[in-house]
């Protein structure tokens, strides 16, 4: 470690070999993935987890362009895998398979022609660094003609064969069959969906991987990784060949991600090791398969390159627009639960690996699924049903108990609510919540009116929402704002059973000689039964008085004249409070 730099950002593994970049030995995941012996393989873990660097560690290792680089690997447990005659089997493998590396890391479109363009750009660029295969008589004069129509902006019908045919191209002149690895497939297809263009680019790709990873004639092996398990109904119809690892499989567990023991000897070789405890809590908790106390690397090569600096390292980085928009334009359940999450709390669902992005709008459990799967939630228990259970599910179902996975991603999520709220709303909230810790009613009227003109759309936009439903969603994430903004100084709750009914949203004060504790119910005005919202208002109160909202807070010592309640009425985007 102290020979080795701690460089962040490296992602090709010659180079980190021959700068002395700081690594840690993941070249067991060649001999694992080679024995397995799949025929195409799909790996999904988070982002920033090593993927990349392992894809280019697999090329350096069996591409024939690195043949003759064995000291690539001096050292590491691959090259020094023995088999039982005393023989380094693996070291006879290295440098002798022609192979296809592509990423569509860097395809981030907002439209499908943007989209087609950059994928057609990466194609170019493979076609390109191949153009040997141009010399010789090795292609007659169509298919030189086919190979100089590779090019950016091609039609998508010539983009979906093109692998296919470089593979067979490269298949004849090395007279070998050709490994395709595949790094980062699912990123066109997260921008596809929040963009609003997901069938066509689905259409588009499973034909594509059709051509690449079924019905290659010319494919030895294929590897393939992402962040999410894309369902097979969506882009890989028909793929019987394809063996998927997510996170919940014991395939390739520490291949990808730092276990804590790695973890501790780095740090205690870069003179950290009293920091084990609190960099276990801030970057501890993601679970591959059964092998717990897995860490985020990038994070942890973070921390030691800023010298024991603590801070949200693996949150920072791009990626978590998809997880704010479902978040944030989720159902009410949805924000109900990240309310319990964000104060340390589990709940149960049933996980669906195979993402169907069409249900990420209707259904929290695909949320969750994709929460799980991208790393900002871990499961703590599962159990599978021995039997029907009414209200639960049927036998064999598998339910899992998730929490938020480690401090830094908890720290994340607050920072994202506060995004909610941001520009001239976000000073507007700020000043809401000093006018209701000052009883300023008129105060709190001005702000929360133009909160809710600037915010309440933000919370409303999902394709399935309706009318009735806005204002619930709405309020679901003002009160996860209220969360983030008192966190404590007061246990904040809402929706729960006080006295006779359910309370809206309650303030428990920490310090209760010097804050009020609150009770706000939230109202929508019905013009058949309400004059105004005034009388929304008074209605609001009215219930709050009969179901004995403030039974709660009384048994727990708080005197009745230091709980203040408030009515919240909405009418649409405007606002009155009383």
């Amino acid at each position: 470690m102290n020979e080795n730099k701690a460089g962040l950002g490296y992602q090709d593994f010659e180079e980190v070999r021959t700068e002395h970049i700081f690594y840690i030995d993941k070249t067991d995941f060649i001999r694992e993935w080679w024995e397995y012996a799949d025929k195409v393989t799909l790996i999904t873990r988070p982002r920033r987890f090593g993927k990349t660097l392992n894809m280019s560690m697999t090329e350096c290792f069996f591409s024939n362009k690195y043949a003759g680089k064995g000291e690539l690997f001096e050292g590491l447990s691959i090259w020094e895998e023995k088999s039982p005659d005393g023989e380094y089997k693996y070291r006879k493998l290295q440098g002798t398979f022609p192979v296809i590396f592509l990423s569509f890391a860097n395809v981030k479109a907002t439209t499908y022609k943007e989209m087609i363009f950059k994928i057609t750009k990466v194609l170019t660029d493979l076609y390109n660094k191949n153009d040997y295969l141009l010399k010789g008589n090795l292609l007659n004069e169509k298919e030189q003609k086919y190979y100089q129509g590779i090019e950016p902006g091609m039609s998508s019908e010539l983009a979906t064969d093109a692998i296919h045919s470089m593979a067979g191209f490269m298949q004849r002149y090395y007279n070998q069959k050709v490994i395709i690895i595949l790094d980062e497939y699912d990123t066109p297809m997260h921008d596809a969906w929040i963009s609003g263009y997901w069938e066509e680019t689905t259409s588009f790709f499973s034909g594509l991987f059709n051509s690449t990873f079924k019905t290659n004639e010319y494919l030895e092996r294929g590897l393939i990784t992402g962040i999410t398990r894309v369902a097979k109904e969506s882009i890989f119809t028909g793929m019987n060949n394809l063996n998927v690892i997510t996170t919940t499989s014991d395939r390739y567990a520490t291949s990808f991600g730092f276990t804590e023991e790695e973890v501790f000897t780095a740090l205690d070789d870069a003179g950290l090791g009293e920091q084990k405890q609190k960099v276990k809590r801030w970057y501890d908790g993601f679970t591959f398969g059964t092998h717990t106390d897995i860490y985020n690397p990038w994070s942890i090569v973070s921390f030691i390159n800023k010298k024991g600096k603590y801070d949200t390292y693996w949150s920072n980085t791009s990626g978590n627009g998809l997880v704010n928009q479902l978040i944030q334009k989720g159902t009410p359940d949805i924000k109900q639960i990240m309310e319990d999450l964000l104060q340390g709390k589990s709940f149960e669902a049933e996980i669906d690996e195979k993402i169907v992005f069409d249900q990420l709008n209707g259904s929290a459990d695909a949320v969750w699924s994709l929460l799980l799967a991208t790393g900002y939630l871990k499961v703590l228990d599962l159990k599978t049903l021995d039997e029907d259970e009414e209200g639960i599910g049927e036998e064999g179902d598998v339910w899992y108990t998730l929490t938020i996975t480690n401090l830094e991603v908890k720290r994340m999520f607050r920072k994202m609510v506060k995004g909610w709220f941001g520009g001239n709303s976000g000073m507007a909230y700020g000043n809401f919540i000093k006018a209701l810790l000052m009883n300023d009613v008129d105060g709190m009227n001005e702000f929360m009116n133009r909160i809710a003109l600037h915010s309440f759309s933000s919370f409303d936009i999902a394709k399935n929402a309706s009318d009735d439903d806005a204002p619930e969603r709405f309020y679901h994430g003002f009160v996860l704002g209220l969360m983030v903004e008192l966190a404590g100084r007061f246990e904040i709750t809402s929706n729960r059973e006080s006295g006779f009914g359910r309370y809206d949203i309650m303030l428990t004060p920490t310090n209760r000689e010097k804050d009020y504790a609150y009770i706000i119910e939230f109202k929508v005005h019905k013009p058949s039964k309400e004059k105004d919202l005034a009388q929304t208002v008074a209605n609001a109160h009215s219930q709050i008085e009969e179901k004995l909202y403030d039974a709660k807070l009384i048994a727990e010592g708080i005197a009745p004249e230091r709980i203040r309640k408030y009515g919240f009425a909405f009418k649409g985007k405007q606002c009155l409070i009383g």
